[in-house]
């Protein structure tokens, strides 16, 4: 359904900014897979990349094949055809996605009419159907954005996105902003939804435990690369996904409260990488060799891992 060849974003701001740096990751049709990392590390430049929605400033290289088309050399009409009607993308800011002064049911139902040709009824219709899918009620397509809370606001996204029924759903990190409880009720919904689709879904987030509630594989990054790919389930081993596992502390458990295991330090300036492995000035088991030494990903088990020290 989705594949990644080699794909590269570079900003140009004041020089060369490499934000992602030859990322090759696949989605199978019906298959969720999360991408996890840090703030810096890139993965919503990928994101944004799959659709082509960087700003003009961003040099992309690469191949993004949607269903086997190269979605970066597509001309505009045909980008704009494949935008909400093959794939689609759910933000991390739904008030800041949603039109404050436009109805709901208005802003759901303008793909069906732009992409389907659908008339004011037939959309109506949809409209109060795709909203009982995400567990509002229909009346509620009336409301402004503001008339709802940020749960009900992200759950408009997530009609909007399946509107025209995508073949691929892109979610940049759709619970950040929402408490747990409705964290978790957005993650089973969204859950319960790409199971009755068969949607494949490229989810987004900083915290492994939500990918992981949802997705059947992970992909790790760091410095604009992948660094472990491999099921949801199971032990990491790069040393980055284990730090990035254990940053997390454990809900009723004082030792974890009291003494994190957090990663100490910054991600590195863009501009000024590391020589060798990116994250050796962080590693908390890094030899000498990781210094000069550029490990692509490995094989181990059932996942690969781009570090020296896998497998010994």
């Amino acid at each position: 359904m989705l594949e990644l060849d080699n794909l590269s974003v570079t900003y140009k701001a004041g020089g060369d900014i490499p934000a992602v740096r030859g990322v090759s990751l696949s989605l199978a049709a019906g298959e969720a897979v999360g991408l996890a990392g840090e703030s810096g590390s890139g993965k919503s430049s990928v994101a944004l990349a799959l659709l082509r929605l960087l700003p003009r400033s961003a040099v992309v290289g690469g191949r993004v094949l949607l269903d086997g088309e190269d979605v970066l050399t597509m001309k505009w009409g045909r980008l704009r055809a494949v935008r909400w009607s093959s794939a689609s993308i759910v933000f991390q800011g739904a008030q800041h996605g949603l039109n404050p002064v436009q109805r709901i049911g208005e802003q759901i139902a303008e793909p069906l009419v732009v992409h389907r040709q659908a008339s004011g009824s037939a959309a109506d219709a949809r409209v109060r159907e795709l909203l009982e899918q995400v567990g509002l009620p229909a009346w509620r397509a009336r409301s402004y954005p503001h008339e709802l809370s940020g749960g009900q606001r992200q759950r408009v996204m997530i009609a909007m996105a399946l509107a025209c029924s995508p073949q691929l759903i892109i979610a940049d990190e759709p619970t950040t902003a929402l408490d747990l409880m409705v964290q978790a009720q957005v993650l089973t919904l969204i859950r319960d939804l790409i199971a009755l689709h068969g949607i494949s879904l490229l989810m987004i987030s900083h915290d492994l435990s939500v990918l992981a509630d949802v997705c059947d594989r992970l992909a790790v990054m760091y410095a604009g690369r992948l660094v472990e790919l491999g099921p949801s389930s199971g032990d990491f081993r790069h040393p980055y996904s284990q730090a990035l596992a254990a940053a997390f502390p454990t809900v009723g458990d004082p030792a974890s409260r009291l003494a994190p295991r957090g990663l100490a330090g910054d991600p590195p300036d863009p501009q000024q990488l590391p020589g060798g492995c990116s994250f050796h000035p962080r590693c908390p088991v890094a030899i000498e060799s990781c210094a000069t030494s550029d490990v692509q990903l490995r094989p181990v088990g059932d996942r690969t891992a781009a570090c020296i020290l896998v497998g010994e």
